[in-house]
């Protein structure tokens, strides 16, 4: 980045700009912005910061990020321990949580297969998921990878792994999402639909 307000600035907009989704201009923005905080507020957010990285960790069951070990999920009686999600990022598991679509536990990968960015299916949570299988009595596995070519290549992956095991694995439904009319479903769309239909 070109240098022009200061060590410290820049420093801050280097670090801004490294966030996804973050580019110079983004960056440039925030900083400003906590430059306009009040002090206290700004520190807010360094605190903030700080804390996560001290408290924060893999729940060493699923791999969701959590405060406690194992997390909130895996830990609660009520939830069926036998039928296990598979997602990619803690992100999904917040995602499925919020529309109340699931009341088993979640095993987080911790990403997807992607030659191109270099992850293998070595570099995933993805031998814990077996040993889970093989010891804690899981009878179904629901695989809800991304709807892409990466998400599918992980499904894959996941199935083969638990392949000979005693234990059910399924993919979630994919096609036509509800509200949408069909001019507006993109081919891949109709041919899930299609493909899916019950």
């Amino acid at each position: 980045m070109t240098r022009s307000y200061g060590e410290a600035m820049d420093r801050l907009l280097e670090e801004l700009a490294k966030l996804p989704g973050v580019g110079r201009r983004t960056a440039e923005r925030l900083a400003h912005h906590l430059l306009r905080l009040p002090a206290d507020e700004a520190m807010k957010l360094a605190i903030a910061i700080r804390d996560v990285k001290r408290n924060t960790r893999s729940c060493s069951r699923c791999g969701n990020v959590t405060e406690i070990d194992p997390c909130a999920i895996c830990g609660d009686a009520t939830r069926d321990q036998g039928s296990v999600c598979v997602v990619e990022q803690p992100r999904d598991v917040v995602s499925i949580e919020a529309a109340s679509a699931w009341r088993g536990v979640y095993h987080v990968l911790g990403g997807k297969v992607s030659p191109l960015d270099g992850v293998g299916a070595e570099d995933l949570n993805l031998a814990r998921l077996v040993e889970r299988v093989r010891t804690e009595g899981v009878r179904e596995v629901v695989l809800a990878t991304s709807p892409d070519l990466e998400g599918d290549g992980t499904a894959l992956y996941v199935e083969k792994a638990l392949e000979g095991l005693p234990v059910r694995v399924e993919r979630i439904a994919r096609g036509v999402p509800t509200g949408i009319g069909l001019e507006n479903a993109s081919t891949a769309m109709l041919q899930d639909a299609f493909k899916g239909r019950r």
